[in-house]
């Protein structure tokens, strides 16, 4: 993607609110990734110290997680294998292109996060909207994290009380309510205060291993099957399955020791195919399993006394418990530069008020989540809720920071490939509100109402 004459629109004195504020918040950055700090002075010769390689499995890594348990389901809902794998294929090529594009889009602008590339190149309406669906969108994660917590936790309870059928049997303490709630005080909540994550980096591999366990186990309980598991009906008719990783893409572009948009299009292209490999082999073969019958989330679809599987749910578990706090950190990020701005306040100016809000902040989004996911008990109606919010990561923010930076460049002839940019851009945006809409109207009007 050829270099533009002209400049990203960065006048920031119109956009009425206070920009300081919210790039001194340093949102989203993400605590896996080291980078230097933003020069103006020096702007374009900071590098970071994340090579291609590390940087290859920095994206495995947040594109991979527990929403891997859902991708049979996926498949389920996709129509088949056949109709699943294609869908996947199509989607690779715009969640590639989709990377891509913020990567020259936060080199061309200098912004070092997802949300701050929107807001540098689309302006202030697209900027509050990322941020308010990057809000959404990790808040209603959370509360499938929860949830996700108490199906593993339900199976493992059922093993160790031998009553694989007869969760809980009445007893206060197996209760999935109490066993959830428990767990978030005495874990969640302490990870989640403190105002830096950065030891969660040294969980990053440990969950990597988890997810890739996973993978394994249900690949081989699929080549050699438990006996007491009976095939059901494979379905044939199709939907749409996708996965995203862009909102932590743009720090983890930065951190490069080369941050260069073709040596990042190598690095995501390698990153996507091992996400897919991983993603294809747990939902083909969860969802062969199973077919049909299988449940939103495919551990759920084992027995309760199966010990690998009792090792799946426990690396899911502490994948859980360590992607929580960084969601959450993420979503009170952004929920503190949405509040800067509005007030118009620096970060320096605020020092002793930035205390108390983050604890206010901290507790009532974990109160909320918690609430919610006792009285939600199906993953599946979070993740159709905020599964259309991914298609605006993906397709149509991305696109928009595509037409923005290309009309913004200065140039007396268009050539033939800036109008196929800028019509790529205007196709990705169209398909993304079509996703969204389309993916949230269900949400609403099936999944809740059923």
């Amino acid at each position: 993607m050829a270099q533009g004459t002209g400049s990203i629109n960065s006048d920031y004195k119109d956009w009425e609110w206070s920009d300081d504020a919210g790039e001194r918040a340093r949102l989203l950055q993400s605590p896996s990734v080291e980078t230097v700090p933003k020069n103006s002075e020096s702007q374009g010769n900071s590098l970071g110290t994340t090579s291609a390689l590390g940087a290859v499995f920095i994206v495995v890594n947040a594109a991979l997680g527990a929403g891997l348990l859902n991708f049979p389901a996926a498949f389920s809902m996709a129509g088949g294998v056949a109709a699943g794998i294609t869908l996947q294929m199509c989607m690779l090529i715009f969640i590639i292109g989709g990377l891509v594009i913020l990567a020259y889009c936060s080199q061309a602008s200098n912004e070092r996060t997802y949300q701050e590339v929107v807001w540098a190149v689309c302006g202030k309406v697209p900027g509050v909207l990322c941020e308010v669906a990057i809000a959404v969108y990790t808040f209603g994660t959370c509360i499938a994290f929860l949830i996700i917590i108490g199906d593993q936790q339900d199976k493992i309870i059922a093993a160790l009380v031998k009553e694989p059928e007869e969760i809980g049997s009445g007893r206060w303490y197996t209760d999935r309510k109490f066993t959830i709630s428990i767990t978030a005080f005495l874990l969640i909540l302490p990870l989640s205060i403190p105002k830096e994550i950065g030891f969660q980096k040294y969980a990053s591999s440990l969950s990597v291993i988890g997810t890739w366990y996973v993978t394994a186990v249900i690949i081989i309980k699929y080549i050699w099957p438990d006996k007491e598991l009976v095939p059901v009906e494979i379905p044939t008719s199709p939907v749409s399955v996708s996965w995203q990783c862009h909102v932590s893409s743009v720090p983890v572009f930065n951190s490069m020791k080369q941050p260069e948009v073709k040596t990042w299009g190598a690095v995501v292209t390698a990153a996507m195919v091992i996400a897919l490999f991983v993603y294809t082999g747990t939902g083909i073969c969860g969802f062969l399993t199973f077919g049909a019958g299988v449940e939103q989330d495919v551990l759920m679809s084992y027995p309760s006394n199966d010990i690998p599987v009792a090792l799946a749910r426990a690396f899911i578990i502490l994948c859980v418990l360590t992607s929580y706090p960084i969601l959450h950190f993420c979503g009170r990020a952004v929920l503190e530069g949405l509040w800067l701005r509005y007030t118009g306040i620096t970060v320096e100016e605020d020092v002793v008020r930035e205390r108390r809000r983050r604890l206010l902040q901290t507790i009532s989004w974990f109160l909320l989540t918690l609430l919610l996911a006792l009285f939600i008990p199906d993953i599946g109606k979070v993740i159709s809720v905020i599964g259309g919010l991914a298609a605006c990561f993906i397709f149509v923010f991305p696109g928009l920071c595509l037409i923005q930076a290309k009309l913004s460049e200065i140039q007396e002839t268009r050539a033939i490939s800036w109008w196929a940019q800028v019509s790529y851009g205007v196709f990705m945006v169209t398909l993304g509100a079509f996703i969204f809409g389309q993916t949230t109207a269900n949400a609403i009007f099936v999944d809740l109402t059923a």
